[in-house]
């Protein structure tokens, strides 16, 4: 599938140092997440479901313990 992230509207955490090793956010329609490489800000983004991304940040609190 593809979607169309022309207008999206990107940000960084508000925990980000301001470094170079990024990713950057988009709360899309359907309540679609897509995310890109800070670095690359023309380049690919995964887009994710809610499950997905319900998943996505659940293993990343994981990790964080």
């Amino acid at each position: 599938m593809k979607t169309d992230l022309t207008g999206a509207q990107w940000f960084k955490s508000s925990h980000s140092s301001g470094g170079s090793e990024c990713v950057e956010v988009a709360f899309l329609d359907g309540d679609m997440v897509g995310v890109r490489d800070t670095k690359n800000p023309t380049g690919p983004a995964l887009v994710f479901t809610p499950s997905e991304w319900d998943a996505f940040i659940g293993g990343i609190a994981e990790f964080e313990r």
